[in-house]
């Protein structure tokens, strides 16, 4: 009787705990449907809204393409390099790397995989095994990197878990399973500045994704397991051994065989690793020049100082007539936003071609160097290193105090409060700190004023090559190192141009009817500037006396100050000014008499653009710096076309292509021809400023005019000997080795031989006779 009243409270025990399991196993399953249920109304967390699910808000990079197809670079936030690709861009081994370490079923599943969720719970949750791998699918990890905050502890990890189920099934719902991988490889952050894998293809192995071969997909890959850690660039040999990991996870998926397993995992892992920074890279000086073109924003008086009346004029009427000026917020995307050159992803396609680009940049660093070593050894314990002899110690002073307070070092103290005297005592004390040089920036310990002189010693140049017939920019180098010198004297910088403006001057007697042949008596002149007082130019040719007969070609072949100052007296300055004007020359020109020698400040650009002229007979074509823009979908929302002035007639421009190839010929530009065994048809002009301050080249084939400018920060900052500071010395052989480099790569099609499009009939030292055309 016990023991039967004993089996029946075994058996409704029995029944009484199956009631309660099943009751609240029922009750679990209703809350689950009811958390999904809410989840998916939206009453629990944030669901995105359908339309953002088949648009996702990416932010893509802006890239930077040259004439020739190659990335020159981007823009980008900080941690926000993403630049998307198509999935048939992304190589194969990438994707079967990717789904056999992340998800092997993902082509069976809807966007959640039970038995990896059971098992990630069972192994992982309960048995607390870290090897028995997530639960979580691509898909998964797609909702978790596109609609998951970062959290900081498990609980709150756990609740975002069931949103991003949710999610994961409506992307299946809404996108291919190909859709799913390219998404998840564009989102995913390899480090580095590579987000996504085009860029990180590009910044690991200097590749696209597309040719990224097995070895280099399972790298990629094994990053995405903890890219921190797994970083191939810190800690290598930990990279290896994840790769190999993902390799045996192919073998065992199928995609590789055992015997390739074998061969790919003895192989070291090589890196071809490019940083990615905006100082660096080709191209630098002209990025950033195009950065600020492109999100210029409408000039606004009052954003003005009083003394930059002729800063606004000069933007006031870029916005009104260049398109490239202010593109960005000029034009409008379909919400009526205006573009955002860091996230919209745009594709900028520029006329700038990347191997002229590497000759233009190589030829500057190799001169420059060659330059600096010669600078440095003429101001060698020199009280008054690096300026000029001439300089008298209170206005070396006052301009180090300029440069201190032109610092950001000094911005930021003033803006925190610092008075002047604490500032000054913070810039002369030494402290450790990077300082440039050739060979690559150098440790050492300086106070910041002395870093300030001894960054003053490094002469600074500007080199810019177009087509003077389309107007595209092939090269554009703004300075020796953008990382270092960031001011661009390609746009942004005015240097007096000196001789090279002669030929401005030969042009208006060539125009008014004068002709090379034409005679005069080479002799000191005087003439009266505006205020009625003397002005009597000095000459440094040496090749001719007083009192000699010589040509309008030979007085600008060998730069006579003489010969200038004569025409100069055949005309007004004010003619000078208007044609000078038509040349494209913006900036603030005096029209005095000595403006014949070249006082005035211009832009290497600018004396680029009027250049143009000469080759293409009187037309000047404005530069060209961008072809199009397309948007993220490919869509062209900008195309850009040059703008051509006529400013002199055809005769007139023959006229200066016959005095100018005398320059190079056998002028003060015949290095060219001795020294670097140039022989092509060109023209060309060399300028030097009062003290050697400044040293020019302005030089043109039949298809290419390029300018080159050398000089200190400071106009006070020069050789002090005609020697080593004359263009001819300082600039003419950055050309040189350009143009070298350019007509010995075939592949770009220029060609030594072209000549000048002069009719065969014209005769121009038949000029001074009844007429030139035989």
């Amino acid at each position: 009787m016990l023991f039967m009243e004993k089996m029946n409270q075994k058996s409704n025990f029995r029944i009484k705990f199956r009631r309660a399991f099943w009751g609240l196993f029922a009750f679990g399953i209703l809350c689950l449907a009811l958390m999904f249920l809410s989840i998916n109304m939206g009453w629990i967390g944030y669901l995105p809204p359908i339309d953002e699910l088949q648009n996702p808000k990416n932010k893509y990079a802006t890239e930077v393409y040259s004439s020739d197809l190659q990335v020159l670079g981007g823009y980008f936030y900080s941690k926000q390099n993403r630049v998307g690709v198509h999935y048939n861009e992304i190589s194969k081994n990438v994707v079967n790397a990717l789904v056999a370490t992340e998800d092997v079923r993902f082509y069976d599943h809807s966007g959640v995989d039970g038995r990896a969720v059971t098992r990630a719970v069972v192994l992982t949750g309960i048995f607390h095994r870290k090897n028995s791998g997530g639960g979580s699918t691509i898909t998964q990890q797609l909702a978790k990197q596109l609609y998951s905050p970062q959290v900081n502890n498990l609980i709150e990890r756990a609740l975002q878990k069931p949103i991003e189920w949710v999610i994961a099934f409506k992307l299946e719902r809404l996108y291919t399973k190909e859709e799913i991988l390219a998404m998840y490889l564009n989102q995913f952050d390899f480090l580095n500045n590579a987000v996504g894998i085009k860029s990180a293809a590009r910044i690991y192995f200097s590749k696209s994704p597309a040719a990224l071969k097995v070895e280099e997909a399972a790298t990629l890959v094994g990053m995405c397991k903890n890219p921190s850690y797994f970083n191939p660039v810190r800690y290598n040999q930990r990279t290896l051994e994840r790769r190999n990991v993902v390799l045996n996870q192919m073998r065992k998926a199928d995609f590789i065989t055992s015997a390739q397993f074998d061969s790919l995992k003895a192989l070291p892992l090589a890196l071809k690793y490019q940083k990615v920074d905006h100082k660096l890279g080709l191209a630098a000086y002209f990025r950033e020049y195009l950065r600020i073109m492109l999100s210029a924003k409408e000039p606004n008086r009052s954003d003005y100082a009083s003394w930059q009346q002729g800063k606004y004029e000069e933007d006031r009427k870029a916005w009104d007539t260049n398109p490239l000026y202010g593109f960005c917020n000029k034009n409008k995307k379909a919400d009526g936003t205006p573009y955002n050159i860091y996230t919209d992803g745009l594709k900028i396609y520029t006329t700038i071609d990347s191997r002229m680009q590497r000759y233009a940049e190589d030829a500057v660093e190799d001169h420059m160097q060659s330059l600096q070593k010669s600078f440095f050894k003429e101001k060698k314990n020199r009280s008054y290193a690096p300026f000029s002899r001439s300089m008298k110690q209170e206005d070396i002073d006052a301009t180090m105090k300029r440069s201190m307070k032109q610092s950001d070092r000094y911005m930021r103290m003033k803006a925190a409060g610092h008075s002047e005297s604490e500032i000054e005592t913070a810039f002369n004390k030494k402290i450790e700190m990077q300082a440039f040089s050739y060979k690559g920036d150098v440790d050492t310990i300086m106070s910041p004023m002395d870093s300030i002189r001894y960054h003053k010693y490094f002469l600074r140049c500007g080199l810019m090559s177009m087509n003077p017939h389309t107007g595209d920019v092939k090269a554009y180098v703004g300075g020796p190192d953008f990382s270092q010198f960031q001011y661009d004297m390609v746009n942004a910088g005015r240097r007096q141009v000196g001789s090279t403006v002669k030929p401005y001057l030969y042009t208006l007697a060539m125009e008014e009817g004068m002709w090379p042949c034409d005679k005069t008596t080479r002799q000191p002149i005087t003439l009266k500037d505006g205020n009625g007082r003397s002005w009597t130019p000095k000459t440094t040719t040496k090749n001719k006396s007083i009192g000699d007969i010589v040509s309008l070609r030979w007085g600008l072949s060998n730069s006579d100050n003489w010969i200038s100052a004569y025409l100069m007296s055949l005309f007004s300055p004010e003619a000078m000014v208007k044609l000078m004007r038509s040349f494209g020359i913006s900036g603030h020109l005096d029209p005095v008499v000595s403006l014949c020698l070249g006082i005035c400040d211009i832009s290497v650009a600018e004396m680029v653009d009027a250049y143009t002229a000469f080759p293409n007979k009187g037309i000047r074509v404005e530069p060209v710096y961008v072809t199009r823009i397309e948007d993220s979908n490919g869509n062209v929302i900008g195309k850009f076309t040059p703008q051509m002035h006529e400013i002199f007639s055809e005769s007139t421009a023959y006229k200066m292509i016959y005095m100018m190839r005398a320059v190079v010929d056998s002028g003060t530009g015949g290095r060219i021809r001795r020294d670097y065994g140039l022989m092509m048809p060109m023209g060309g002009k060399t300028g030097t400023t009062q003290n050697n301050s400044d040293g020019w080249f302005m030089g043109y084939t039949p298809s290419l005019v390029s300018g080159v400018w050398v000089g200190g920060e400071d106009r006070s900052i020069h050789f002090d000997n005609i020697a080593q500071g004359q263009g001819a010395s300082m600039s003419l052989p950055i050309w040189a080795l350009y143009m070298k480099k350019v007509l010995a790569d075939k592949e770009l099609g220029y060609s030594a031989t072209e000549q000048f499009d002069v009719p065969s009939s014209f005769n121009a030292n038949s000029g001074c006779e009844a007429n030139a055309f035989e």
